[in-house]
Formats: structure tokens, C-alpha cells, sequence
């Protein structure tokens, strides 16, 4: 039986879209014949405390010698002496869904250091796992990682049916992603308060926990715009009440200032949700052309007349439903991600 040890920074249960990716390779991967064991490396990265960063050192150091090690980058990212150490002796793949760098929200100086220690780590992987082209793109530019190193393996799909666009009432429209200062929440809000004479509602869908700081700016902008009554605050949901929240959404919006693949727009796209966002990293490329609207990122008033024009004018907004209805048959699946990783495995091995 093949073996492979999964390294992830935190409880594989997570609800981020990038503990989604993973949880399911990994499902997928046990699947296909490989026995992979999943190592929780804890809490708190990329910027883990001295006992997560030792312990973290201690665990990857006891795997036995020559087992492939599928390390998650936002923990790999923040462990370059321990990539080091194992470099000689074992397979080490790293897993981006998006450089730690790029993160909005960071000072100059913590991002000139994630951008260093990303790259030492990167030094000493045999192969790098991306989820978009775009991102590899990034990998081999800015970090100089050779290109034939790089794999890019999207996120697969569960296929589900289109959504109901709504028959009367406001329309819905639906934000998913953990409330953090790269998925901008600020921008959304700014954008959707000039909208008021429309008939609207939002709900946001993500993780309170990870960016207090960006949650409390969410509430006070919900009461600084007057927006208590049109915006839903979910928090994280289940798998099922998600899947319910796309297929009864008319448009998904999200105004990401940074996106690696940005799995909720695929997501949107499969359930035949419009999208409006932003032109952010991978969006533009996860998104298909027809089943969109783009505004630059942080420009508030674009997103705004986006918006605005797919809530008064139903017919474009059936226009760019369809496309995504059209583009979604074209989604990977979770069973094809999980083929293209294990071929990928593989190849280090």
C-alpha cells in the first residue's frame, strides 16, 4: 500500500475553503489505495507561537525516513529550517493554495519575511502542488521555483443542481469566505450601501474566528451603512445548509482583494450562480467569462454598478446564470482532483 503523511496546520475540519481542499484530496487520495495519515501541526500559522513552531519541528522530524510528506503552505510556508532538516531524507511536497505574502492586511515587514522564509521552504520541496494556473505562475516568477516542479491541481466539485433564481421578493444575494481582510467584506459593504432603493438581502457565509479584527469592522460597517436589516451574518454553516444557501442564491458576490483559486466562486459557477467579483488574482480565471462581472479590486463604486445592473436587468442576469450553468459541466470533480494529486505523488515518489 502507498503511504504519505498530510500535514496540516490545525484541525482538518476547519471551515476554510483551503481545510475543504485538503479534506478532500484526502478523502479522495484513501480512495485510490494510498494509506495517508493526517498530521495536525497546530494552531496559529503562518505566524505559529515558539511551542506550536517547536512541536510543529518535533513531529515532522519523527516521520519515518523516505515517507512522502504533503506539507499545507500555510504551515510550510512558516517552517523553512524544519523543510531543511527533512529535505535529505524524505519526499517533501508542498501543498499553496496561495502565497502567505500575499495576504492583505500584513505590514510591509511581515510580508518581506513571509516572502523569504516561503521561499527557503520552497528550496527544499521536490514538488509543488498549486490549485491554479495563476498561482503557479506566481510560484515560478516570484519564488523562483522551477516549472517543471510546479503541478497545478484544482479543486474538484460534488455536482449539484442549478439554482432557483427567486420568482419574487428581494433578491438574494450571497457572500461566501472566512471573514478575514483578503476577502473584502469592507469593500462589499461600501459597495452594496448605495443600493439601498434596490430590493436586496445578503448573507454571509464564513468563519468568525480567524481575523477578529476584520469581524468587528463587519459588524460596525453593517450598523454604520444601516444595513441590519439587509445583511445576514451566518457564520460558518454546515455542508447542506451551504449547498442550499448557492442553490437559492440569484447572485454570489465578493469583493477578494486576493485570490489563489477562489473555490466559492467554482462553487457559484457549479450551482449556476452569477458571479460578481473582483479582478484579484485567479478570479478571472476560475470564473468563466460569460458568468461574470469583474471590478478592480478595492474599487467600491465599480462593484457597486455591478451589482446594480445584474439586480435591475433579470434578463442579463438569467444571461450570465446560464453561462455558468453551461461552464459548470466542464468543473473537475472531486475523484478527478484526487487522481491528478495521486499522479503527482507519484511522480515524486
Amino acid at each position: 500500500m502507498r503511504r504519505l503523511v498530510f500535514a496540516v496546520p490545525g484541525r482538518l475540519t476547519t471551515p476554510t475553503g483551503g481545510f475543504v481542499y485538503d479534506r478532500r484530496i484526502v478523502m479522495g487520495l484513501r480512495a485510490l489505495g494510498w494509506q495517508a495519515e493526517v498530521l495536525n501541526l497546530g494552531d496559529g500559522f503562518p505566524f505559529p507561537n515558539l511551542d506550536t513552531r517547536a512541536s510543529a519541528r518535533r513531529l515532522l522530524a519523527a516521520l519515518p525516513t523516505g515517507r512522502p510528506i504533503v506539507i499545507d503552505g500555510l504551515a510550510l510556508g512558516a517552517l523553512p529550517e524544519a523543510a531543511a532538516q527533512l529535505h535529505p531524507s524524505h519526499h517533501l511536497i508542498a501543498l499553496v493554495h496561495h502565497p502567505l505574502a500575499l495576504e492583505s492586511g500584513l505590514t510591509l515587514g511581515d510580508a518581506a519575511a513571509l516572502r523569504v522564509s516561503e521561499s527557503r521552504a520552497f528550496a527544499c520541496v521536490r514538488r509543488v502542488i498549486v490549485t491554479s494556473a495563476s498561482t503557479a505562475r506566481l510560484i515560478v516568477s516570484d519564488y523562483g521555483v522551477p516549472v517543471d516542479r510546479v503541478t497545478v491541481v484544482r479543486p474538484g466539485h460534488d455536482r449539484a443542481a442549478p439554482a432557483r433564481a427567486s420568482a419574487e421578493g428581494p433578491i438574494a444575494l450571497l457572500a461566501v469566505g472566512a471573514v478575514v481582510t483578503r476577502k473584502g467584506y469592507d469593500v462589499l459593504l461600501a459597495a452594496l450601501a448605495p443600493l439601498i432603493d434596490l430590493p436586496w438581502r445578503l448573507t454571509i457565509v464564513g468563519d468568525l474566528g480567524r481575523d477578529a479584527a476584520a469581524v468587528e469592522r463587519l459588524h460596525a460597517d453593517i450598523a454604520r451603512f444601516n444595513l441590519a436589516g439587509r445583511v445576514l451574518v451566518a457564520g460558518a454553516v454546515p455542508a447542506k445548509r451551504l449547498a442550499a444557501l448557492y442553490a437559492s442564491a440569484d447572485i454570489f458576490v465578493l469583493a477578494s482583494r486576493f485570490e489563489g483559486y477562489g473555490m466559492a466562486f467554482s462553487e457559484a459557477v457549479m450551482h449556476g450562480v452569477p458571479v460578481v467579483g473582483t479582478t484579484a488574482g485567479a478570479i478571472p480565471e476560475t470564473v468563466p467569462f460569460g458568468a461574470r462581472l469583474l471590478a478592480p479590486p478595492d474599487d467600491a463604486s465599480a462593484f457597486s454598478v455591478a451589482v446594480r445592473r445584474l439586480i435591475e436587468h433579470p434578463t442579463e442576469r438569467h444571461r450570465l446564470a446560464a453561462a455558468a450553468r453551461a461552464a459548470a459541466i466542464a468543473l473537475p470533480t472531486w475523484e478527478d482532483s484526487a487522481e491528478r494529486f495521486s499522479g503527482a505523488l507519484e511522480a515524486v515518489a
